[in-house]
């Protein structure tokens, strides 16, 4: 008598309730931590508020990290696109760097054109030496928003919404939940968004921002998973902050591009046909048999 060890493939249930709680997870966590430095009050660079700020950033890993679990569980293995070091991942993260870096910096020279701030060296250099130097200034930059986003946003919850919605539904509707996860920020003394303002045009810019970068970051995540999408958002986020993006029109050309480089990418992309679980072989030897489906979850 022989026995058949597979891997099970995910189910439209499990993925829905996946879904769910990430976003219960993402939010509770984020929000609950932000709201606590709110209450505490002072700035979110000094204690005792940076303590919960910086750990409410850290909501959808852990969202995501309590899926994984829950995944295995049930015996379904990890998405191929969330596994980071892959050969193609390394090939691609680099590239999709440049094109969001551009995408800024591209806009903030138009701006610039048109009247706007000048680029200064100085503001740039300055903002590396506020945190301790560029070693410091760069980890900084990849921990806060990219790495303690992207395997939740993308490498979590995109997929699964994916699996019955298009590409640009999935990119606006995951874009305004972005928008609103950061809501409580604005009221965190020291932050970009408390910066900005919440009732300003600053701020509103801000918000829709969100969804173009969730259309780049998706476009980067189909390629080459959650190694590229940490990129694009890593490249968006420094950028942004060494050119001290903040005047309207130049948040404006920033969404504007982004949202025109997004959408040709996405248009112009093949559906991406991945298995939905890689099977383990039977006892006998032989290859389980694997279902395709459009997005692997």
């Amino acid at each position: 008598m022989s026995t058949s060890y597979r891997a099970t493939p995910a189910t439209p249930d499990s993925r829905r309730g996946d879904l769910i709680l990430f976003m219960a997870i993402a939010f509770v966590v984020s929000w609950a931590s932000w709201f606590t430095a709110v209450g505490l009050g002072g700035s979110a660079t000094s204690a005792p508020t940076a303590a919960p700020y910086l750990f409410g950033a850290f909501g959808p890993l852990i969202g995501a990290l309590v899926i994984r679990v829950r995944r295995a569980r049930r015996g379904e293995p990890a998405p191929e696109h969330a596994v980071p070091f892959r050969r193609k991942s390394l090939l691609w993260a680099p590239l999709m760097l440049v094109v969001a870096s551009a995408t800024v910096l591209s806009a903030a020279l138009l701006a610039h054109a048109a009247g706007g701030p000048a680029l200064s060296l100085d503001v740039a250099k300055d903002a590396v030496e506020d945190v301790g130097g560029p070693a410091a200034f760069l980890v900084g930059m990849v921990i806060s928003g990219p790495l303690s986003e992207e395997p939740g946003w993308r490498g979590t919850a995109y997929p699964r919404m994916r699996a019955s919605m298009g590409r640009f539904q999935v990119g606006l509707a995951l874009g305004v939940i972005w928008a609103v996860w950061h809501l409580p920020l604005f009221f965190i003394d020291g932050t970009v968004q408390n910066e900005l303002g919440l009732a300003t045009p600053s701020g509103v810019l801000f918000a829709v921002s969100t969804i173009p970068m969730a259309m780049l970051t998706a476009y980067a995540y189909e390629r080459a998973g959650v190694l590229a999408s940490i990129a694009v958002h890593f490249a968006t986020n420094t950028t942004m902050v060494l050119l001290d993006v903040k005047e309207p029109v130049t948040q404006s050309l920033i969404i504007g591009i982004q949202g025109i480089v997004a959408v040709l990418l996405l248009a112009t992309a093949r559906p991406a046909s991945k298995p939905a679980a890689t099977a383990l072989p039977t006892a006998d030897g032989n290859p389980a048999p694997r279902a395709d489906h459009t997005v692997r979850v």
